[in-house]
């Protein structure tokens, strides 16, 4: 009991795991072919014996061959073909590898669906002819031929001038048997009647308006006689060819603007190789506005736009239906170009109320405009929600004649424009104004608080009533003893003689005295000196 507790639990799990891997290795082992060695990436057939009579393939219910990489097969003596469906179930192959077998022929289509093909190595098979076919549509980095028994010929002078023109300092020890079976190096194979071909265009450039139509004419030289054809790569338009012997014409009808910028080339092509001319297709089209999006805000705010245009269109910006003149605070950038498309946007630096409006722009070349408008909304009038759908203010700004800003020009600087640094200025003004105002209300209210305490002292200095004034102007007029009655006509006015002070209505007399006020008898007047008053007795 104790030992079925124990097998159970994760323990059976991990045995029935182990069990399904070894099942589905014999699976996999019955998949490959006898004398190889399969993976889920890798086939290696270099057992001799019993040996392969074909190209290995896979069974059905195997893994999937897409995923095979690599394929190695040596000392197979028996393996003679490499038929064209063979190979076209890997169609992830990189590394091909036959070496020290008994390969005689390669099918000129054997390698036509395995374009991730990088590195062949054929080296002493049996091959006598190899055709260049096999691999001109293949970026081949590397293509291994030592050891094999080519025969001289023109067929693999293809091999020869691959060696000429390839970058790399590398070259293989090359040779064919000629007619009296002597090995010839390869790099001295001489063959009469036996070269590259020529092809040349008629129209080395090419420009066009769009929905016109225009044919190409082609010629090629070679011998042996090279087959022509056209590469037209995947033009959109409407075309068709016809070829004459060693002439060709490509009629393209109806040319749309999404070929400019694309190549057709006619190609000459034979035993020894290819040659090719080439021309560009330019395409002139009136612009189209294929995108305008509302403003987005990132480092700057930005009207995000894509326009389409050859020649490069002018593109001119409308702001509530005035000519919008940019400035280092708005101006149009143009962000990506790809060939006759533009994408950019209309930058706008720190946007305020005043910016909120309507923007159209307007993009023209010689073959036509297009124009789109949207609305624009940055931020709420003050006292407004944010939120709130403002009522935009008609804004009215005279056009100064200012030139359509071209798309390359990204920042046409002019000081007159309805733009931010008009936010900038009112704003500026508001706040002067709100300064002038509060500045304004504390003078006011300092001087009515200034006149108060005037008022209030005036009436309060040493507690006297009624009018009163200085005795006179001479220099002891300082004392603060020194005031009198200004002839006024109260009932004690008369009392106490020039020297009193009325406190109340009683006019007391007051003598002076000078040391007081730090006065030497020098300078004193003589009216000045202390007279005894009989009421002081």
């Amino acid at each position: 009991m104790s030992s079925w507790t124990r097998w159970h639990g994760p323990a059976m799990a991990r045995l029935w795991g182990f069990c399904w891997l070894v099942v589905g290795f014999w699976r996999a082992a019955l998949a490959c072919p006898t004398s190889c060695k399969c993976s889920t990436s890798r086939i290696w057939c270099s057992d001799p014996s019993p040996g392969i009579v074909a190209f290995p393939r896979l069974e059905p219910n195997s893994a999937d061959p897409e995923n095979i990489t690599e394929i190695y097969i040596a000392n197979q003596k028996r393996l003679e073909i490499i038929n064209e469906d063979d190979v076209e179930a890997y169609a992830g192959l990189k590394n091909l590898t036959i070496v020290d077998s008994g390969l005689k022929f390669v099918a000129h289509k054997a390698f036509l669906k395995n374009s991730n093909l990088q590195h062949i190595n054929f080296t002493r098979n049996k091959l006598t002819s190899l055709s260049r076919k096999h691999f001109r549509h293949l970026d081949l980095s590397e293509l291994i031929l030592v050891g094999n028994p080519f025969t001289c010929s023109c067929d693999i002078m293809w091999i020869k001038t691959l060696q000429e023109t390839k970058s790399s300092p590398e070259t293989q020890d090359l040779y064919c048997l000629n007619e009296s079976s002597k090995n010839i190096p390869l790099a001295n194979l001489q063959i009469p009647n036996c070269g590259l071909p020529s092809a040349n265009l008629a129209a080395p450039n090419l420009t066009v308006e769009e929905g016109k139509s225009i044919t190409l004419s082609c010629s090629v030289e070679g011998d042996p006689v090279p087959n022509l054809y056209w590469d037209v790569g995947n033009l959109v338009s409407k075309h068709m060819n016809e070829t004459s012997h060693m002439q060709g014409s490509l009629r393209i009808t109806n040319i749309s603007s999404d070929d400019s910028g694309k190549q057709i080339s006619c190609v000459a092509e034979n035993l020894v190789g290819e040659d090719q001319d080439s021309v560009n297709l330019t395409v002139h089209f009136a612009p189209t506005i294929t995108f305008l999006e509302s403003p987005t805000s990132d480092h700057h705010w930005c009207i995000p736009f894509t326009v389409k245009g050859n020649p490069k269109p002018a593109l001119q910006w409308f702001y509530n239906g005035a000519i919008l003149n940019e400035s280092k605070y708005i101006c149009t950038k143009i962000h990506v170009t790809n060939h006759t498309e533009y994408h950019g946007c209309l930058q706008l630096d720190n946007p305020t109320h005043m910016n909120n409006g309507d923007y159209k722009l307007v993009a023209k070349n010689e073959y036509g405009k297009d124009e789109k408008q949207i609305s624009a909304h940055f931020m709420g009038w003050p006292g407004i929600d944010d939120g709130a759908n403002p009522n935009y203010p008609d804004v009215i700004y005279e056009d100064y004649g200012t030139a359509a800003n071209d798309i390359g020009d990204t920042t046409n600087r002019s000081n007159e424009i309805p733009s931010t640094d008009v936010a900038d200025k009112s704003g500026r003004e508001h706040l002067s104004v709100y300064a002038v105002v509060v500045i304004a209300s504390v003078v006011g209210f300092c001087l009515l608080v200034m006149l108060f305490l005037l008022k209030l002292a005036r009436h309060s200095k040493f507690g006297m009533k009624g009018p009163a004034s200085v005795i006179s102007n001479d220099d002891d007029s300082a004392s603060p003893l020194h005031h009198i009655s200004n002839g006024s006509n109260t009932p004690s006015s008369s009392e106490g003689g020039p020297d009193a002070v009325i406190i109340g209505m009683t006019k007391i007399p007051v003598i002076e005295n000078p040391q007081y006020f730090g006065i030497t008898n020098s300078q004193l007047k003589p009216d000045t000196w202390p007279r005894a008053s009989p009421k002081t007795a």
